[in-house]
């Protein structure tokens, strides 16, 4: 018998949010991206694009801006999607970090998304 894992589903690392969708922002995605909901976010300053959080790069992408509200998929030229930028109470155990980070990275995201309002709760 094989058991089966579900992967998270839109939004479902939320505790809370702010009233309206204030919490979430349409932001512009890099291309060639396949990306589940609750990936911690960040954005290439040369280009505004975002793409998942890089903490050994040095191009704007090792600072954490959010996490991903839906999963996500780009193809060759990018694509929208919806983040969770500002004001939320997010689960930690259902975010998504980059393979390898360390202990110290992980810290220095959870800082920068903590000063946008953006706070890990145990679940």
């Amino acid at each position: 018998m094989s058991v089966k894992t579900e992967s998270v589903y839109t939004g479902e690392f939320l505790v809370s949010e702010g009233n309206n969708s204030i919490s979430r922002e349409q932001v512009a995605f890099a291309a060639n991206l396949t990306m589940k909901p609750g990936t911690v976010i960040a954005m290439v300053s040369a280009t505004g694009l975002f793409q998942p959080l890089d903490p050994s790069a040095d191009d704007g992408t090792q600072n954490a801006l959010g996490v991903l509200y839906a999963g996500k998929v780009t193809d060759a030229s990018g694509g929208d999607g919806v983040i969770i930028a500002r004001l939320a109470e997010v689960v930690d155990s259902l975010l998504i970090w980059p393979a390898g980070i360390t202990d110290e990275q992980k810290a220095a995201a959870v800082n920068q998304l903590a000063a946008l309002d953006i706070i890990l709760r145990s679940e």
